[in-house]
């Protein structure tokens, strides 16, 4: 088990106070914070080693090229990616996402050939579809959860027609917290001749990958979840997909030649990364992954299912409280509305006087929502620098709330 305390002395901003109250960050799924080797790489990057990349030949340039490029042998270390150079960099999962939609499945795609999503994916992994179904015709086919919250593989499996050209699908719900398996998922599609693109952004985070075993073409993560920089994040493509993808973005390293008449493109990955990368962002990226499996994943993630098993029987004693997802592979996410007049803002808005920091809204995921019938949900999303202490004042803080509206 990890050392929580030790942990927490790592990550400046936990010692600070909010509303006169000590910080209890429970909006992980949003975005991580930052451990102390992080802020002062990035800092020591900007301060003292900054400069551009790949073009130059004088010191700085040199130096910053190495630590930058560095950072994709640790990303593939992370995935567990068969080549460094399947490891493509980008801003997060987004451009990631948007990357795969643009350069693979445009090109490849037709009128009335289908991409499978279920019901549980973050805007990010449904709008570049959106946006394929807009301007090419494609059609979008999705897979619902059972009543718990759980993605069964086999009706993702049974989705699949002549017609179907792509899975894309979240490793983790950012709503639910239910952990999908993906494995069965892509090494069915792969008998089938169907490629898969898995949203990583909070499973990475949670638990080990590895992509090989996994099986899947594309992999999202995003490092500002990760405890990086935002900014930061990469693409896991596999080699043969690679091949078959067209340039998105034009301009800087992503050409080996250009001339009056034509244009010669940079092998993968610099063909799909086009322009002055986030260069700080990327190397504070690497410092992070190498945080986090300096930890071990698996420590971090035995860590998170106890807190999760304690969060999960504080919640389901308050009878009152309507929490969204009971999964049993569920990580540490609840989802949750309160009976009365309290609506999922006035409960952030109460917590926040206390010190405690939720999101409230519908999370980027608005066909869930309205799946599940709800306009908006309060949710707390742990980290494995949170404590069984900081779920017994959300109890407290939850409790106070249920009073001042009812």
């Amino acid at each position: 088990m990890l050392d929580v305390s030790k942990l927490r002395a790592d990550f400046p901003i936990l010692s600070r106070q909010v509303n006169n109250k000590p910080l209890i960050y429970l909006d992980n799924g949003a975005s991580a914070q930052k451990p102390q080797v992080v802020i002062d790489a990035v800092t020591q990057a900007y301060s003292h080693e900054y400069a551009n990349v790949h073009r130059g030949l004088h010191y700085l340039s040199n130096l910053a090229t190495d630590k930058y490029e560095a950072v994709r042998g640790i990303i593939a270390k992370f995935l567990n990616a068969g080549a460094e150079s399947e490891i493509v960099f980008t801003s997060g999962a987004t451009e990631g996402i948007n990357l795969i939609s643009y350069a693979w499945a445009a090109p490849r795609l037709r009128a009335g050939d289908e991409i499978i999503l279920s019901i549980m994916e973050h805007h990010a992994n449904i709008v570049p579809w959106h946006f394929l179904r807009e301007r090419q015709g494609v059609v979008l086919k999705w897979v619902e959860t059972d009543a718990n919250g759980d993605l069964d593989p086999e009706a993702v499996l049974a989705a699949i027609s002549p017609r179907t050209k792509l899975i894309a699908v979240t490793h983790m719900s950012n709503v639910l917290g239910t952990v999908v398996d993906v494995k069965k998922i892509c090494h069915g599609a792969r008998e089938k001749g169907v490629p898969v693109l898995i949203d990583g952004s909070q499973a990475a985070v949670h638990q080990p990958v590895d992509v090989q075993d996994i099986g899947c073409d594309f992999y999202a993560i995003t490092g500002h979840k990760l405890y990086g920089p935002s900014g930061s994040g990469a693409m896991y493509i596999r080699r043969d997909r690679q091949l078959q993808m067209q340039p998105f973005l034009g301009g800087g390293d992503m050409i080996r030649e250009v001339s009056r008449d034509a244009v010669l493109y940079n092998d993968p990955p610099m063909k799909f990364e086009a322009g002055t990368p986030g260069i700080v962002q990327q190397i504070g990226l690497g410092v992070a992954l190498d945080y986090l499996m300096d930890l071990g994943m698996a420590n971090i993630a035995s860590q998170e299912r106890v807190l999760r098993d304690y969060a999960q029987s504080r919640l389901q004693g308050l009878n009152w409280l309507h929490v969204q997802g009971q999964s049993a592979t569920k990580g540490a996410i609840f989802s949750f509305s309160m009976d009365g007049a309290a609506h999922a803002h006035d409960i952030s808005t109460v917590l926040d006087k206390r010190g405690i920091a939720v999101r409230a809204g519908t999370h980027c995921a608005m066909p869930l929502m309205q799946y599940l019938g709800v306009g908006a949900t309060c949710r707390a999303s742990f980290a494995m620098y949170n404590t069984t202490e900081e779920v017994d004042s959300l109890i407290s803080a939850l409790e106070l709330c249920h009073e001042l509206f009812n």
